[in-house]
């Protein structure tokens, strides 16, 4: 089951990042009182009660001009409307309800989406209940009264929010189809390589960045095995701050990876690897996901023997976080390898859901320590006495050893590499928890 996505929405000031960064549990976004300050992380995992979703603080630039703010806030209510199963609209109690809250409450109740409307910098309820009573003419139901910056009421808002989930959002997706979000920067051509999969302009293909209007879901069948092909949103409309356009790409990146069993990172051969295709890997990297990098546009460009070994090391070296990811050069133009696209989804998806029996890997276990000896410090050395997987998509294993601040992430490493060496898990993450067993007798 993908977790459902709540977006914050409201004008600049009002608190939306402390909120944010009260929920997630650090200090992700950078808070200012300068408009147009949120650059940092957009999202976050949260966890309430039995519930795991995302939060998303939509911020962009948020320029002083008045006109321009209203602008700034509709294109984030519009991004939340399209991205997020509940919207948490927050408004400051110490401004009041002022003229651009309405033209934005006008909006998002015409959304039909779940709207909970949060009343921040309430410190003290008995004092300023009177001020949170004005919010009522928003139409938007029963205000909810928090502080962000002392997290009161937070808990009261949360409850109101989750009871806006889907009834399955505490349980199972009973679609088992495979699904593959298409994902990266606008205009790299992610709408151009489903359209050339499913031999169909079923997508709106266009020059302009941020023409894919919302996340559309794809159906596509090759040899009897069914796959749902998710292609990530640019923008709603064309948009001419490049933070704002980056900033919501990476959002629908988010909705679109949360959702999906594989990515497939596309790459623009004309332009190289940039900062932002390292944002959005980090995207799915974050959350366990199999990662293809598709380079396309490959047929523009002029070749000699050492091309594809150049290019190829420039994307290991810049994304070197994913190195397990599998690398395609193809072209959504001419078609070039793109029935190879299909081959490595089906061997990452497969890999994403391996699971080894626990007797093979402490075999490896036991054959990588006397390979290697585990650190020690101060004479004491890490024992590692098992392994196993407790669970997949992305695998996840369990080494129990004897102390855990022995336990050098260079060595857990060097066991990620025997296993990959054993299975494989091409295109897969792969994942590891230490715990401590203390030694008997």
């Amino acid at each position: 089951m993908s977790k459902p996505i709540v977006a914050i929405v409201g004008r600049p000031n009002v608190g939306k990042s402390t909120l944010f960064n009260a929920l997630a549990g650090s200090r992700i976004s950078i808070v200012k009182d300068t408009p147009g300050v949120t650059r940092d992380r957009i999202y976050a995992d949260v966890d309430w009660l039995d519930y795991h979703f995302t939060m998303i603080d939509t911020g962009g630039i948020e320029p002083e001009s008045e006109d321009i703010i209203l602008k700034s806030m509709r294109s984030q209510a519009q991004i939340a409307m399209d991205t997020a199963d509940v919207i948490i609209f927050l408004v400051d109690v110490r401004q009041g309800l002022v003229d651009s809250d309405n033209k934005v409450a006008d909006m998002l109740r015409r959304s039909h989406k779940p709207v909970v409307l949060v009343v921040n910098k309430v410190d003290n309820f008995d004092k300023f209940m009177p001020e949170v009573y004005e919010f009522y003419n928003l139409g938007l139901g029963d205000p909810v009264p928090v502080s962000a910056a002392s997290q009161l009421g937070i808990g009261d808002m949360l409850d109101e929010v989750i009871s806006h989930f889907p009834e399955d959002a505490a349980g199972e997706e009973e679609d088992e189809r495979p699904k593959i979000a298409v994902i990266g920067k606008p205009n790299v051509g992610k709408s151009s390589i489903i359209n050339k999969l499913l031999g169909e302009e079923r997508v709106i293909v266009s020059d302009i960045a941020g023409t894919t209007r919302d996340a559309i879901d794809t159906e596509v069948t090759r040899d009897g095995r069914q796959y749902i092909f998710i292609d990530t949103a640019g923008l709603r409309r064309k948009n001419k701050i490049k933070e704002e356009l980056e900033r919501y790409s990476i959002i629908r990146t988010v909705t679109a990876v949360e959702r999906a069993d594989v990515c497939v990172l596309v790459i623009d051969a004309t332009e190289g690897v940039t900062e932002q295709d390292a944002k959005i890997a980090g995207v799915a990297h974050e959350r366990g996901k199999g990662l293809i990098i598709a380079v396309n546009k490959w047929d523009a460009i002029e070749k000699d023997d050492k091309t594809v070994y150049k290019f190829e090391e420039n994307i290991r070296r810049i994304l070197s976080f994913i190195s397990y990811a599998e690398i395609l050069f193809i072209s959504a133009k001419t078609g070039q390898r793109l029935p190879k696209l299909f081959d490595l989804i089906d061997i990452v998806i497969d890999n994403h859901a391996l699971r080894v029996g626990t007797g093979v890997l402490n075999e490896i276990l036991t054959e990588a320590v006397a390979m290697q000896e585990p650190p020690s410090d101060k004479g004491k050395k890490l024992r590692l006495y098992y392994m196993t997987e407790v669970s997949v998509k992305p695998p996840t294993f369990v080494i129990f050893v004897n102390d855990k601040k022995l336990s050098h992430f260079s060595y857990t490493r060097y066991i990620e590499n025997r296993i990959r060496e054993a299975f494989g898990f091409r295109g897969t993450p792969v994942k590891f928890i230490i715990r401590e067993r203390k030694e008997k007798g």
